[in-house]
């Protein structure tokens, strides 16, 4: 299709692919990640194409639903994610949290993370950071052991406690010398974290050098998903710890609006 003199963006002697099939896939590509968020400036630049080629296609993407679209720019949407295995069934929760991620990152410098239970693993959602994100071994569509991470105790401290045996009837496995390895001490461990409101830490657990502070993302059946924020081994969790406390509630809200924050051990 050719191009129309109007549009701004590459030199008119640039051969632009001659196919939308060809365009679509170069601005699918542009998304390397499952957490990648792009502004149609960003889009357009990495393409070449011309804005207004690029905003057109980009709108096409999002209404059949291989790219979402919020404030924060243009992400991979429901069927991309599917086709990866990366939580396509999560969109939603996804973007309720991205503000509420970005807006941790900013506030903190930290590396920001949103991630589901499933089994006796943690699986992550998304990842928000800055230079220290590249040290953080965690990775959108990865998993974690439940019980050595913040995110993890932060979803099992709102489970029954048959629940919790059997998630970890297999066993505990050890990841560091910090790691918590048995049932006695993980049960310990929750009710302490049930005292604190739901507030987990974590420190040296899952990996040495890192330390984590999550706060779970409670529906009316239970804990769907945590939030969480990351440092080195000697950041003072406890100085971010509240606005960690705040943004899942600001999440939970958005989805469960008739959810009560609650604070009581479940029953």
């Amino acid at each position: 299709m050719p191009v129309a003199a109007t549009e701004t963006g590459p030199s008119p002697n640039r051969t632009l692919p001659p196919s939308m099939v060809e365009r679509m896939t170069l601005i699918l590509d542009a998304f390397d990640a499952p957490s990648t968020r792009l502004t149609l400036e960003q889009v357009a630049h990495a393409t070449r194409l011309p804005r207004s080629t690029a905003h057109r296609i980009l709108d096409q993407l999002v209404r059949l639903q291989w790219l979402s679209h919020s404030p924060f720019g243009y992400a991979l949407g429901t069927r991309a994610l599917r086709l990866g295995g990366t939580g396509g069934n999560h969109l939603e929760l996804r973007e309720a949290a991205a503000a509420v991620l970005h807006e941790l990152q900013l506030r903190t410098g930290m590396v920001a993370h949103l991630a589901i239970l499933d089994g006796a693993e943690v699986r992550y959602l998304d990842k928000v950071g800055g230079r220290f994100a590249a040290v953080v071994p965690s990775r959108v569509g990865g998993r974690a052991p439940a019980q050595c991470t913040a995110l993890g105790k932060a979803m099992l401290a709102w489970l029954p406690a048959e629940q919790i045996e059997d998630r970890f009837r297999p066993g505990i496995g050890r990841r560091t010398s910090r790691t918590i390895c048995d049932l006695v001490t993980l049960h310990r461990e929750l009710g302490r974290i049930r005292d604190r409101n739901g507030l987990a830490f974590e420190r040296g657990e899952c990996f040495s050098e890192i330390s984590c502070v999550a706060a779970a993302i409670r529906g009316p059946e239970g804990p769907e998903a945590a939030i969480s924020l990351v440092g080195d081994a000697h950041t003072a969790l406890e100085r971010v710890a509240p606005l960690v406390v705040v943004a899942a509630r600001q999440v939970t809200r958005q989805l469960y609006p008739m959810v009560r924050p609650r604070t009581a051990e479940p029953a």
